[in-house]
């Protein structure tokens, strides 16, 4: 039997995940982090991405997050994000529309939305892109 460590994923507005993985990959400040079993404690801060975590048997499932902080103790792993949202729970038409939104504000400056707010928009559009883009080729195979 393959050992585990206890995952969490939880956001301002509820717990999006619980259960045992076997990895937890997310992106950190300095770059990606691969969480094990028995991973020594570490606490960071995420940037907004992609969350990756690796079930007993094989399977994956996948988080976009749009930032937050990852905790590391010796048996559990806590994903702290501002937002988090399931692969497979994303609306990308409305992801792609934030996107584009965003893109329009940043190459015009449009004063409707500050510059960090859009650059933050565009960041977990990107990641909820990936997301669907993993989740989707997961499925073919």
């Amino acid at each position: 039997m393959a050992s585990t460590i206890r995952c969490d994923i939880v956001s301002a507005e509820h717990e999006i995940y619980s259960g045992d993985a076997e990895l937890v990959v997310a992106t950190g400040e300095l770059g990606e982090l691969g969480i094990a079993p028995k991973h020594a404690p570490l606490i960071t801060r995420l940037k907004p991405g992609k969350v990756v975590v690796t079930l007993p048997g094989g399977q994956h499932l996948d988080f976009a997050i749009s930032g937050g902080i990852l905790e590391v103790q010796p048996n559990v792993v806590t994903v702290l994000a501002d937002t988090a949202i399931r692969a497979e729970d994303i609306d990308e038409a409305a992801v792609r529309a934030a996107k584009e939104e965003a893109e329009r504000v940043l190459a015009s400056k449009d004063p409707k939305m500050s510059l960090e707010e859009a650059q933050a928009q565009l960041a977990m559009s990107l990641a909820q892109l990936s997301a669907l883009e993993r989740l989707r080729k997961n499925l073919k195979h």
